[in-house]
């Protein structure tokens, strides 16, 4: 019996997907396990397993276009059940149809088929195929001004097409215009603003800045260096194995809100944000507080590699407790960032400078270098003082990492 392919939940808070390549098309032959597409979810672009075994018989969601989280993408089924696709794609529609309207499937880019709407403020439902929906939102085209040609009068792709054509053969008038790009909004993106823009309206954030002494932190980074010339060590490693040592004695701080309890949790996962070309990543060393610094240095090349890959799976990315974001490499000296929710907090890391201090035994002046770190709290969770103790243990781990971690290089 063929089987509906339908968007998979590839994180804890995706909500829709776009289907960035098909790695197979329609008539192929697809074994359960194989890779059958590459989807974009809100956190990243993954790697998609065909669920069941058979030939390919129907692509619903094509590449570029997508669709809500459950909702079908493709029909894979047996030979004989390729001459009844028609009939199948009938009994999806009507399934659809027949559920709740939070439920019903939004988008199908089969435009003459599946009649989908657009809905403009105060005006009356715009009939619309998803493509054709997709192409006036990437050209600011009001789809009020297009004329529809598919069944009922529906705007279609060609309507678009016809209507861009049209504007290009219109003389252009002589006025000085700004020149832009808009640039299409990804899922990830969409995503990432939504969360962000939550976590701050939702947790009540303060900032905790200390400017440690990185002398130590520095000599101790070269040692390591020296003696494993072959694992590139990084500093942040070394920051975020001194982190989870701090971690585990201000459980307050390794917390989160849960309206009615704080959770405090016992293990450290870390999480440490990396950039990729569409936006922001998180993934998570489990139990970094367990780990030595060169596992965690290697686990953390790892996942660095998949996220720019786009090979990180959900489970890479979720169960955070707290979370490292490191701009330091970039020249950045101080910042503030955002709580990665549902943590009550992140601490953002500047780069190693050299500055002018005062030598504590001969009181004359000699470089050092300093690092400025800042705690970005959830107030609800981490009052100043739990916040201002953690700070002052993670400061003194980082002035002498030797002496907190000797025996855990």
């Amino acid at each position: 019996m063929a089987e509906i392919i339908r968007m998979p939940l590839l994180s804890d808070t995706m909500q829709t997907g776009t289907i960035l390549r098909w790695h197979k098309k329609e008539g192929d032959t697809v074994k359960r396990g194989e890779l059958l597409a590459e989807i974009e979810s809100d956190k990243a672009a993954m790697e998609f397993e065909s669920p069941a075994s058979g030939i390919l018989l129907k692509i619903i969601v094509p590449e570029g276009e997508t669709a809500p989280v459950q909702s079908p993408i493709a029909i894979i089924g047996s030979k004989e059940e390729a001459d009844k696709i028609d009939e199948i794609l009938q009994e999806v529609t009507a399934q659809a149809e027949k559920k709740p309207p939070e439920e019903k499937v939004k988008e199908s880019p089969k435009e003459e088929e599946l009649p989908t709407t657009a809905e403009l403020p105060g005006e009356e439902r715009v009939k619309a195929s998803p493509l054709a929906k997709k192409l006036a939102r990437e050209h600011g085209i009001d789809l009020r001004l297009v004329k529809g040609t598919g069944p009922q009068g529906r705007i279609v792709k060609r309507d678009i097409e016809a209507y861009l054509k049209a504007k290009k053969e219109v003389p252009a008038v002589a006025v000085a215009e700004e020149e832009y790009e808009d640039v299409p909004v990804t899922s990830m993106r969409m995503t990432i603003a939504r969360r962000l823009q939550e976590s701050f309206q939702q947790a009540p954030h303060y900032y905790l800045t200390v400017d440690v002494n990185a002398d130590r932190l520095v000599e101790f980074h070269q040692l390591l260096k020296s003696i494993y010339p072959d694992e590139k060590i990084s500093i942040n490693d070394v920051l975020m194995k001194l982190v989870a040592e701090a971690l585990k004695l201000h459980p307050e701080v390794n917390a989160r809100w849960q309206n009615s309890t704080i959770r405090r949790f016992k293990v450290v996962h870390l999480g440490f944000a990396v950039a990729i070309e569409e936006g922001l990543v998180v993934p998570v060393i489990k139990y970094a507080d367990r780990k030595t610094i060169i596992q965690i240095s290697r686990e953390a090349k790892e996942l660095i590699e998949k996220a720019r890959n786009r090979k990180l799976t959900p489970e890479e990315m979720q169960g955070s407790t707290f979370t490292i974001s490191n701009l330091g490499m970039f020249g950045i000296e101080s910042f503030t960032a955002v709580i990665n929710p549902p943590e009550a907090a992140i601490l953002a890391v500047g780069k190693v400078r050299k500055v002018p201090v005062v030598d504590e035994q001969t009181g004359q002046l000699r470089a050092g270098l300093r690092l400025k770190l800042t705690m970005s709290c959830d107030h609800r969770v981490i009052d100043g003082a739990m916040g201002a103790r953690f700070l002052q243990t993670l400061s003194g781990f980082i002035e002498e990492p030797a002496l907190v971690l000797a025996g855990k290089p």
